[in-house]
């Protein structure tokens, strides 16, 4: 006994025929009858009365229309209870991430998995790269998006995007853009790379299309010791944008002209903004620049080029379950629909 047996004897029952209960059904009148004497035959009752003027229940035919009846409305009531409930995995994780990164990054993330994942909660820690890193080690985050670290010890590692540093800032009578150099002649810093425009499920400028190109935006290029030369707004030693920008004055043999040293990136946005000097930032922060005025430049450095790595990390000895995995594949989303749409000049 089925529920679509059930189905067809209240059906016969309420229409008070086999060929009428037939035709409502759509199906063969033989069939019909088959079915009917196959639950009289389960149950081991007559169920129907049959006459020229068509079927009447028998008293078992009455009790089981009343039993059925209530079964239907019950299974029915069961699956709407069980389709209204949330789908898919349920848990939290905690993503530690560099705070320049965090803006561009966290909010689409975030808002993606409130759509597609309601039931999985992220904590979100941002914070220097260096102590990104830390979290990892110390187990205080499940995923981990690091600077510049292929390999860590302790860490499972993949690679995420690539982007370039550049050099921004108000130069309102000209002077350094006059050092720059037309991206015309500029090298990109890596070949564009072709994604399937499957992999950008929002990106409405793939609409019909297979496939798009993301690569960088270019822009006019400056060298690296002209862009040293000038007054420069920089954080401490200990902050890792600072340190690529030493590292490369090693390697071209020049000084920085260091106008003004704050850790605080809101005095150093404050600085740059109001023409108190230029400063080098990651494409990802390109977005929290004060871009306006007809003298704000912003130029990709190069000799040497200057670019930040971004590695997705987890712990090495700890399987990645169902939910970590799920916010992975949405973060990597998210990062190429934002290269997609020319919002992060970088390279995946």
């Amino acid at each position: 006994m089925d529920l679509r047996s059930l189905r067809y004897f209240i059906t016969v029952v309420e229409a008070g025929s086999l060929s009428r209960a037939a035709g409502s059904l759509y199906i063969a009148q033989p069939a019909l009858t088959a079915q009917v004497k196959k639950l009289e035959a389960e149950l081991g009752a007559q169920l129907l009365e049959r006459s020229h003027a068509g079927v009447t229940p028998t008293p078992a035919g009455v009790q089981l229309y009343q039993d059925a009846r209530r079964l239907l409305s019950d299974a029915s009531a069961m699956r709407e209870r069980i389709q209204r409930l949330p789908q898919g995995p349920e848990g939290s994780v905690t993503i530690a991430v560099p705070f320049l990164l965090s803006s561009l990054l966290m909010g689409p993330l975030l808002a993606h998995l409130k759509d597609t994942h309601p039931r999985i909660r992220v904590f979100v820690l941002d914070d220097l790269s260096l102590m990104v890193r830390k979290a990892m080690l110390d187990r205080r985050a499940d995923i981990g998006v690091l600077v510049d670290a292929a390999q860590v010890d302790g860490l499972h590692c993949r690679p995420l995007v690539r982007e370039a540093m550049y050099f921004c800032g108000h130069d309102p009578g000209g002077a350094v853009r006059g050092l720059l150099q037309p991206p015309a002649n500029a090298a990109a810093i890596a070949k564009p790379r072709t994604i399937r425009a499957s992999a950008v499920a929002t990106l409405s400028a793939a609409s019909g299309a297979t496939e798009c190109v993301a690569g960088p935006i270019k822009r006019p290029t400056i060298d690296f010791a002209y862009a040293a030369a000038q007054p420069l707004v920089l954080q401490s030693r200990r902050y890792a944008i600072r340190q690529r920008v030493e590292e490369a004055a090693a390697a071209r043999g020049v000084t920085l002209n260091i106008a003004h040293e704050h850790d605080s990136a809101r005095v150093i946005r404050s600085l740059y903004a109001c023409g108190g000097g230029f400063t080098f930032t990651p494409a990802c922060a390109l977005g929290d620049a004060a871009a306006s005025g007809a003298d704000w430049m912003v130029a990709r450095v190069i000799n040497p080029e200057m670019t930040r790595s971004y590695t997705l990390a987890t712990a090495a000895d700890r399987e990645v379950d169902g939910v970590m995995q799920v916010v992975i594949d949405a973060l990597e989303t998210v990062v190429r629909e934002l290269v997609a749409l020319g919002r992060w000049e970088a390279v995946l």
